[in-house]
């Protein structure tokens, strides 16, 4: 995976844009660390630290306040692939599950992955792949071993980075 370069491609609103302002604090070769400031402020999200699983189209977020506190965890359901001229797109695929610190869970934008899909601008196996990808970190969820993927941020966070060949089974082990 080549993170020389990092672009985040949206479906809704349409747009690619490059995240050069965000640090890499971490590659290796199926994991990426990043820590970053919000591109539009908003009233309360500040900050974060995001984890990139690309071979299993996940992202998991760590959304901080301009305190420093938990605001919650943001989890993109994403496909990665190679960028025109280096780097990777990690391209959104509408479809978030949200974990507050109190541990509820919310899934997010189930509805606009439906309206993306009627306008044509989402394929279908795309779609697909977010839902079963959505599917795949419920379970991950419902087992109880989301708490592991976000000691991994915490630590990151702290200098302290997962071995450079570790997978998402590793994470999880």
């Amino acid at each position: 995976m080549d993170v020389s370069r990092i672009f985040r491609k949206r479906f809704y609103p349409k747009e690619c844009i490059e995240l050069s302002a965000d640090e890499q604090l971490f590659a290796g070769d199926y994991v990426l660390i990043t820590s970053w400031k919000t591109l539009r402020p908003k009233k309360e999200l500040a900050m974060g630290t995001s984890l990139y699983l690309p071979e299993d189209g996940l992202k998991i977020s760590r959304f901080l306040r301009a305190d420093g506190s938990l605001l919650y965890w943001y989890c993109d359901i994403i496909s990665a692939e190679p960028h025109e001229g280096g780097g990777t797109t990690f391209t959104d695929l509408l479809v978030d599950v949200v974990v507050y610190p109190d541990g509820e869970m919310q899934v997010w934008d189930l509805g606009e992955a439906g309206d993306v899909f009627a306008r044509g601008d989402i394929p279908a196996e795309l779609l697909t792949e977010a839902l079963r990808k959505t599917d795949r970190l419920l379970r991950i969820i419902y087992r109880g071993s989301f708490v592991k993927l976000q000691k991994v941020l915490t630590d990151a966070e702290n200098g302290i980075f997962p071995a450079a060949d570790a997978t998402l089974a590793d994470l999880l082990a």
